[in-house]
């Protein structure tokens, strides 16, 4: 099993090239359900994910082929040859779910996995089982499986509202929809730049949507979806997760592609810390202001709120902070494992159920540490990035599924870091 070897205390001077988002590129890629004409995807990050969905989307009968190194997805579903998700595929990754609601709008009928548990949380699927009822789904789950049919063969129009923002949910209501007979109205949707991103793709082919990026999203069904080419969004987290390898270790980088309107609460947050961000023709440039870093409260929300994907990096940057921090984690319970691995790296924090009080100290010290998530095994990489010593993060196999090249990225603007092959 591969790990990441760290050696830290160099400063970052480069640029980075930020790819294009992991999970919008999970829930544009089912999009090829919708129609018989083929959909092409550019800029798509190379990640286990996507090989994941390509999987599974190839096992239903979709021909998927990774050109220009796998920059570029074109698909093409003539027809659903299965309408059933197997659980050795779905079980990899929770958004296999989004296949659901495309093959039912279609055809009329699936058969899809339970996802199963998430090291992070619960992340139930009932709200994307709730949404698809509502357009006139008749469901049974049985034997780990969600049986679905479309009476008369096709969805139909609703007022969808869902009790909390839930992105997974809002994506495969919006998917199912556009293909169903009249007007449906999702609520207190997910507002999400990868929700956006969707609504843009699903255009492109022919749907007609209105509200994406507010919390009510209209969508008039159409009777088929036609072929288009579509640029995928770019990655947010994955540009947060670079900003904050300068803000950390010191330095200046620029992470090219990169959109200030894509991550306006994270940008605020580290403002206060006492990083700066501007924005240049090609992305982002970051940098430390004067001194250490100060210490500042976080609280994860949907989007346009402080994401939920970057706390366990922000939390690796408020270790060496001059103060003490709270960081509040609202959307996953258990989401602070990284924390006592952290710790192992002479960190101060106190976990209190959805609370963790980090006291900065001046410096980390090098150790054996062990990924839980794929978010925790970039906090830390970038926390060995400012650490004394020798970091070896093991179990790397999360990071693979949402980070590209991270040694090459962060090697080329001064890094100190390899892969060792296990």
């Amino acid at each position: 099993m591969d790990s990441i070897l760290v050696r830290g205390g160099a400063e970052l001077n480069g640029v980075i090239p930020i790819a294009g988002a992991k999970n919008a590129c999970l829930t544009l890629m089912p999009a090829t359900l919708l129609t018989e004409e083929p959909l092409t995807l550019t800029n798509a990050p190379r990640l286990s994910d996507i090989s994941t969905m390509t999987q599974l989307l190839q096992s239903l009968g979709s021909e998927v082929a990774a050109l220009q190194g796998g920059k570029v997805l074109a698909m093409s579903s003539w027809s659903i040859a299965n309408h059933t998700a197997d659980y050795d595929i779905v079980r990899k990754m929770r958004a296999s779910i989004l296949v659901l609601g495309p093959m039912l709008a279609r055809d009329g009928h699936a058969i899809v996995s339970l996802p199963g548990g998430c090291a992070i949380g619960a992340r139930p699927v009932d709200l994307h089982l709730k949404a698809l009822e509502a357009m006139g789904a008749e469901l049974d789950l049985r034997d780990g499986y969600v049986h679905a049919r479309a009476p008369g063969g096709r969805l139909k129009g609703a007022v969808v509202e869902f009790p909390f923002v839930s992105v997974g949910a809002t994506e495969n209501a919006l998917l199912a929809a556009t293909l169903a007979k009249g007007t449906t109205v999702l609520k207190n949707a997910a507002r999400e730049p990868e929700i956006v991103d969707l609504a843009q793709c699903l255009r492109r082919m022919g749907a007609q949507i209105e509200g994406e990026g507010t919390s009510t999203i209209t969508v008039q069904g159409v009777d088929r979806l036609g072929g288009a080419t579509h640029p995928v969004v770019t990655d947010r987290i994955e540009l947060g997760t670079y900003m904050l390898a300068p803000a950390i270790c010191g330095g200046e980088v620029e992470c090219l592609g990169g959109r200030i309107d894509l991550v306006g609460s994270f940008a605020e947050k580290l403002d206060e810390a006492g990083i700066s961000v501007t924005e240049t023709e090609r992305g982002l440039k970051v940098a430390r202001k004067n001194g250490r870093v100060k210490a500042v409260n976080v609280v994860t929300e949907p989007f346009p709120g402080f994401p939920t994907d970057l706390q366990a990096q922000m939390m690796a940057l408020l270790c060496t902070a001059d103060g003490t921090s709270v960081l509040e984690e609202k959307i996953f319970e258990n989401r602070f494992m990284h924390a006592p691995e952290l710790i192992r790296m002479g960190a101060r924090i106190d976990v209190h159920g959805g609370h963790a009080t980090v006291h900065g100290v001046e410096r980390l010290r090098g150790a054996p540490v062990m990924a839980t998530d794929l978010r925790a095994s970039v906090s830390l990489i970038i926390a060995g990035l400012a650490a004394e010593g020798e970091t070896v993060v093991s179990r790397v196999y999360h990071l693979d599924r949402g980070y590209e090249h991270v040694e090459e990225k962060l090697g080329a603007c001064g890094a100190k870091i390899e892969r060792i092959k296990g």
